[in-house]
């Protein structure tokens, strides 16, 4: 059996700072998201007053 030790290599280096680059949160796609939304809803509720 081969030991259970785990040892980071090259690869895992490379790799995590890749997913650090991309792993980001969409903040400007929540809020253009929300906005959309709140938009939509306002335009809707003029329209049926009208």
């Amino acid at each position: 059996m081969k030991p259970m030790i785990w040892h980071p290599e090259q690869k895992d280096q490379r790799v995590n700072q890749y997913l650090d680059n991309i792993n980001r949160e969409p903040w400007l796609a929540l809020f253009v998201g929300v906005l959309a939304l709140l938009c939509s809803f306002t335009f809707l509720v003029l329209l049926g007053t009208f």
